[in-house]
């Protein structure tokens, strides 16, 4: 079990924030298509494509565990209402953070497998292998669950002179 991390976050002051975009997604697994969109046109809007393929590989990570792991199971619906799960996409400076959002309390759970060619169990190993970091942690106040979330550093752009 891992235990909750906040080390190696940006701070959160929105204030630093350079461009923050976020979209809820709906409890079924096309959400994962929905989100790999979503990202794609947020980082255009953004004129970020260094690290394109390796964010949406994340964010595909991400929202997949979430509708696999995060939700109730059976009759335990969430109100139609609240979105169960949520992508964020927050871009400091140098740094981009994904973080999805589900009600689940549980931590993420990475498993030990040798299996490379297996075709599930290696979320949280892709995550490792492809964001610079990671972590979760429980939500505070009024909202429950907890939030997963991926960085990556951002290589600036050099004005052309």
């Amino acid at each position: 079990m891992l235990e909750p991390l906040r080390q190696g976050l940006p701070p959160l002051d929105p204030s630093a924030v350079s461009n923050a975009a976020s979209c809820a997604l709906p409890a079924r697994y096309e959400a994962v298509r929905e989100a790999r969109q979503f990202t794609r046109r947020t980082l255009d809007q953004w004129d970020i494509g260094d690290r394109f393929d390796d964010v949406c590989l994340v964010v595909s990570e991400l929202v997949t565990n979430a509708l696999r792991h995060g939700l109730p199971s059976g009759n335990g619906r969430t109100p139609e209402q609240i979105p169960p799960v949520r992508l964020h996409l927050m871009r400091w400076t140098e740094r981009l953070v994904c973080a999805v959002r589900d009600p689940s309390h549980d931590s993420p759970v990475a498993r030990d497998s040798d299996d490379f060619s297996a075709e599930s169990g290696r979320g949280l190993f892709l995550v490792d292998s492809f964001a610079d970091s990671w972590g979760w942690h429980p939500l505070a106040g009024t909202l429950n669950g907890k939030v997963v979330w991926a960085l990556f550093r951002l290589q600036l752009q050099q004005s052309a002179e």
